[in-house]
Parts: C-alpha cells; sequence; structure tokens
C-alpha cells in the first residue's frame, strides 16, 4: 500500500508546477475527421456524437420518412367485435369453479353442449385444489356459444359459474 501512495505522490507535483492545460485544442480536435476512418456518410447530432443505427438521420429503415405505414391483420367480416378464435379452436373461460371440482365434473357438465376438443383445470400447488378457474376449447364457434349461453349462471357443485369467451376481438385502432 506504501508503495502505490507513493508513487501517486510523485506524480501530483509535476501536474500542480504551475502549468496551465489549454482547453481549447480539444475543441479543435473535435471538429477535426477521425484519422482512422472516413467519416464521408457520418451522421452526427448537435453533440458531435456519431450516429449509428436506425434510428439515424437520414437513415432509409426508419418508418417516419415512409409515413409510418404498417402492416395489419384484416378481420374477416368486418366485425372487430366479439370472440377471437385461438390457434386449435374456440376457448371459453369457466371462472367461479368450487375447489374440489374435477376435470371429469367439468367435461361432464360441458360435453352436453359439444365435443370439447381440451379442457384445463389449473390447480393451486401449494394446496392442490382448484384456482377457481377453467378453460375449456370446443372446435366449432356454435358449440363454444352454446356453452355459454347454457352454462353461464348455472350452478355446479354448489357453486354458480361464470362463463364467457376466453379471447374476444377488441376495437381495431383508428389509423393515424
Amino acid at each position: 500500500h506504501a508503495c502505490s501512495r507513493q508513487r501517486a505522490s510523485d506524480s501530483e507535483p509535476a501536474a500542480m508546477e504551475g502549468e496551465e492545460v489549454d482547453f481549447g485544442d480539444a475543441e479543435e480536435m473535435a471538429k477535426e475527421p477521425e484519422a482512422g476512418g472516413s467519416s464521408k456518410g457520418a451522421v452526427r447530432d448537435a453533440a458531435g456524437r456519431r450516429m449509428k443505427g436506425r434510428g439515424a438521420a437520414g437513415s432509409t429503415q426508419t418508418m417516419q420518412d415512409e409515413g409510418g405505414d404498417y402492416d395489419s391483420i384484416d378481420s374477416k367480416g368486418g366485425s372487430t367485435k366479439g370472440p377471437a378464435k385461438s390457434i386449435e379452436g374456440w376457448i371459453i373461460f369457466v371462472t367461479n369453479l368450487h375447489e374440489e371440482t374435477t376435470e371429469d365434473d367439468l367435461h361432464d357438465a360441458f360435453c352436453d353442449i359439444g365435443d370439447i376438443k381440451n379442457l384445463h383445470l389449473n390447480l393451486d400447488r401449494r394446496t392442490g385444489f382448484v384456482k377457481g378457474y377453467a378453460l375449456v376449447e370446443y372446435e366449432k364457434q356454435k358449440d363454444a356459444q352454446g356453452a355459454i349461453d347454457e352454462m353461464n349462471g348455472s350452478t355446479l357443485m354448489g357453486s354458480t359459474i361464470s362463463v364467457d369467451w376466453a379471447f374476444s376481438a377488441g376495437p381495431s385502432r383508428a389509423a393515424r
């Protein structure tokens, strides 16, 4: 530790001997082009830093230059509200389930309406009981709509359940 302190103290008097440092040269050096590379197409900001990438002024990859036209998914039928189909089918969301409800109980209640393609009943890891909701997937939209109409507000294992679409297409954003 003593050696490093002595080296630092040896260099201090040399810097403080009364020499004045002129910082004016630094500004002139910043204006000069870089010696190693060509700065022909370099774009610089107000502070003189080089700008790179998509955000640089004059870049051809910015959407602002092109008017902000984005691709969008056209909705079939023109309606933007209502249920949205998942990848494989129509999924309904069943809530307020009794904690001791089983997949068989759900399957028996919902299979009379249509063919169930998939059924998810999530359990709480700590208690092992049902979390209180389930996802039921139908292949046809009319089966899923029938399940919502018939089962919403009905009683299953002593609990009044709520049934609605798991995914719904919201209103599309207006074009700017």
